[in-house]
């Protein structure tokens, strides 16, 4: 079970940053698995119409990851192919702290947006075990614009509804043995 995820914005003067909540009725050594295994990030990383494929994943400070995300479903093919996008892009950063099922924070190279230079995109998930299961709070950088930062917050909101997906699919399994 999954609280539903809070998203606010950064007092005046500071970096912008999106926030997102959530809960889940899981172990804390799953969801951490989740965020940094191969297997783990393949299984939910990436918003609805999308599949991942982790190339690279160092997880330490200053190991880099490399993830390709592509397009699967129908809406999002047209979406991109609407944008002049290719159907897979390819993510790529490093990890500035890896504190196991503690707290993970990372950087992402935004280098995909046509007439933006590239920018970095620093990100913080923190994990905290508790009688209902494990809260998790995601901070990430808001990106260049309005609209960009929308699409960041959606796309990081879908893929924790297939993280949701995932944690639930292992407990039934596990209840079943």
């Amino acid at each position: 079970m999954t609280k539903p995820s809070k998203t606010t914005g950064a007092e005046k003067g500071a970096t912008r940053k999106i926030t997102l909540e959530r809960t889940f009725g899981a172990s804390l050594e799953d969801v951490w698995d989740l965020w940094t295994t191969k297997e783990g990030l393949e299984s939910w990383w990436g918003p609805e119409g999308f599949v991942t494929t982790v190339r690279k994943l160092d997880l330490r400070p200053g190991g880099a990851f490399e993830y390709a995300m592509t397009a699967t479903e129908p809406a999002q093919i047209e979406a991109l192919k609407a944008m002049d996008f290719p159907l897979t892009s390819v993510a790529h950063g490093a990890y500035t702290e890896v504190t196991p099922r503690r707290r993970l924070a990372y950087w992402t190279l935004a280098d995909f947006i046509p007439g933006v230079a590239p920018y970095k995109i620093a990100a913080v998930v923190e994990f905290q075990a508790g009688p209902k299961g494990v809260r998790m709070l995601v901070t990430e950088d808001a990106m260049h614009d309005a609209q960009w930062t929308e699409m960041s917050r959606m796309g990081m909101n879908s893929s924790l509804d297939k993280m949701a997906r995932v944690l639930e699919s292992r407990r039934r399994g596990k209840k079943r043995r």
